[in-house]
C-alpha cells in the first residue's frame, strides 16, 4: 500500500478490524486495505466532537508527519476526509507500545535500553532538525515493529518550533512533563523533549516513573523539586546521562547531539553516533520474552 494508493482511497476501501489505541483526538484502529490485504493502523476522529482548537491540532499533526520521513518515526501513508469522520491512515506496527512491554516483561537490562534509546534520540533529532517538537514522550507513543526497532508516533501535540522561539501551550502528560510547563512559562521546544526523553530512558531502565504523587499537586512538587529515585543497580554511565536530562535548568539540559556523544549511548560502538536519519542497530534485540 503506497501513498499513490491513497489518493484515491475511499472509507469503503478498509475493513475495520479492531481498537489498538487511543490517541490524542481519536481511537486507533487496526484495518486492513481490501485490495492489498496490507494491514494499517488508521486513527478515526469524529468531527462533531472536535472544537477549532482541536481541529487546527490535528492540522498540525498531521503537517508534522508529512514533514518527517525517518526510519523510527512512525508513517504518514494518507488521510481521507469524509462528511462525518477524518481518517489519518499511517503504517501498523505488530509490536505494541512500550508501556504495554514494560508491564508483561518488567525493566530493561541498560544493555536492552540503549538500542532503542539510540533510535529515539535519532528519531528526536529529525524532528527537531525539521523545526517540529513533539511534547508529548511517553512509553504509550513509542511503538515497535516485528523485529523491536522503535518507532515514534502521536504527534497530536505537536509543534512547529526551533531552539529561538519559546513556547507557552501547557501540554503533554503530567509524569513526563518537563518543570517549566507547570510553571505557566514560556519554554523551549526541543529542552521540553530531552526532559521527557530522560523520564523515558529511567522509565525502562527501572520499570517505574521518577516523579510520583498520590494527586496533581503531591506530582507536580515532585517534579519541581527535581529528585528522583536512583537505584544501586544503575551504572555510573546511565546516571550521568539522566542528570544531563532530567535538569530543573532547562539550560543544563544536553543537547541531542550531546545525547548521542555520550559514553553510555556509544557503548559497543566503533564510532560515536552523530548522523541523523539512521536507525540505529539494537544490539541483543529480542522478539519476545526477556
Amino acid at each position: 500500500l503506497t501513498a499513490l494508493d491513497l489518493q484515491l482511497a475511499h472509507i469503503d476501501d478498509f475493513e475495520i478490524l479492531r481498537t489498538i489505541g487511543e490517541g490524542t483526538f481519536g481511537k486507533v484502529k487496526l484495518a486492513r486495505h481490501i485490495l492489498t490485504g496490507t494491514q494499517v493502523a488508521v486513527k478515526v476522529i469524529k468531527k462533531r466532537r472536535q472544537s477549532f482548537s482541536s481541529v487546527q491540532a490535528l492540522s498540525q499533526e498531521v503537517c508534522s508527519m508529512k514533514a518527517l520521513n525517518h526510519p523510527n518515526i512512525v508513517k504518514l501513508l494518507g488521510v481521507i476526509d469524509t462528511e462525518e469522520t477524518f481518517l489519518v491512515v499511517m503504517e501498523y506496527l505488530s509490536g505494541g507500545d512500550m508501556y504495554r512491554y514494560l508491564k508483561i516483561h518488567g525493566r530493561m537490562t541498560e544493555a536492552e535500553a540503549r538500542g532503542p534509546f539510540q533510535q529515539l534520540v535519532s528519531a528526536l533529532q529529525h524532528c527537531h532538525q525539521r523545526g517540529i517538537v513533539h511534547r508529548d514522550l511517553k512509553p504509550l507513543n513509542l511503538l515497535f515493529d516485528s523485529n523491536m526497532n522503535i518507532k515514534l508516533t502521536d504527534f497530536g501535540l505537536s509543534n512547529k518550533c526551533d531552539d529561538t522561539v519559546q513556547l507557552d501551550t501547557i501540554c503533554g502528560t503530567h509524569p513526563y512533563a518537563a518543570p517549566e510547563l507547570f510553571l505557566g512559562q514560556s519554554y523551549s521546544g526541543p529542552a521540553v523533549d530531552v526532559w521527557s526523553l530522560g523520564v523515558v530512558l529511567y522509565t525502562m531502565v527501572t520499570g517505574s516513573q521518577p516523579f510520583v504523587g498520590k494527586d496533581f499537586q503531591e506530582l507536580r512538587k515532585q517534579i519541581l523539586q527535581g529528585q528522583y529515585p536512583i537505584p544501586p543497580y544503575l551504572s555510573l554511565e546511565i546516571r550521568d546521562l539522566l542528570q544531563k536530562m532530567i535538569a530543573l535548568n532547562p539550560s543544563d539540559r544536553g543537547t541531542l547531539p550531546d545525547l548521542m556523544r555520550h559514553p553510555w549511548v556509544n557503548m559497543g560502538q566503533k564510532e560515536p553516533l552523530q548522523q541523523e536519519g539512521q536507525a540505529a542497530a539494537l544490539p541483543g534485540a529480542r522478539s519476545s520474552g526477556r
